[in-house]
């Protein structure tokens, strides 16, 4: 099942890209990533009152907290990154270089989380790595 989640999670994404692309022709990229975080945080907050998971916020533990509030400082200074890059460079380029992050996010699981890195996954990695650099050298 999470295959699916993660199949709808890149099609939002490149939806991203596009919508972004569109949305900021004209407008300040900083301004564009606060209206953005705004209505991420309302369809966010709407989802977990109706399902009722507002209760567990009690149940959250300090390193709960420390790597949520990192993890968002983290997401913001992407976001804003981002949208700087998609304003001064094409989305056909922009959006696969910035999918480097999964090869990072790999190389990242193995050395923080311990997770085991497989030849499959190696190789996948290496190949996205060689691609976004074939895109920046273009």
């Amino acid at each position: 099942m999470w295959w699916i989640y993660a199949l709808l999670s890149a099609f939002f994404a490149a939806l991203v890209a596009i919508f972004a692309k569109i949305g900021i022709k004209g407008v300040d990229t900083d301004l564009a990533t606060a209206i953005r975080t705004v209505v991420i945080v309302l369809l966010a907050w709407a989802i977990v009152l109706f399902k009722g998971g507002e209760h567990a916020i009690g149940n959250l533990n300090k390193q709960n907290w420390i790597f949520l509030i990192l993890s968002g400082c983290a997401t913001g200074l992407s976001w804003i990154f981002y949208f700087k890059a998609l304003q001064l460079g094409k989305v056909s380029q922009v959006a696969p270089i910035d999918k480097l992050s999964v090869a990072l996010a790999i190389l990242l699981s193995v050395l923080f989380l311990g997770e085991s890195l497989t030849w499959k996954t190696g190789v996948g990695a290496a190949m996205i790595i060689g691609g976004t650099f074939v895109l920046i050298l273009k």
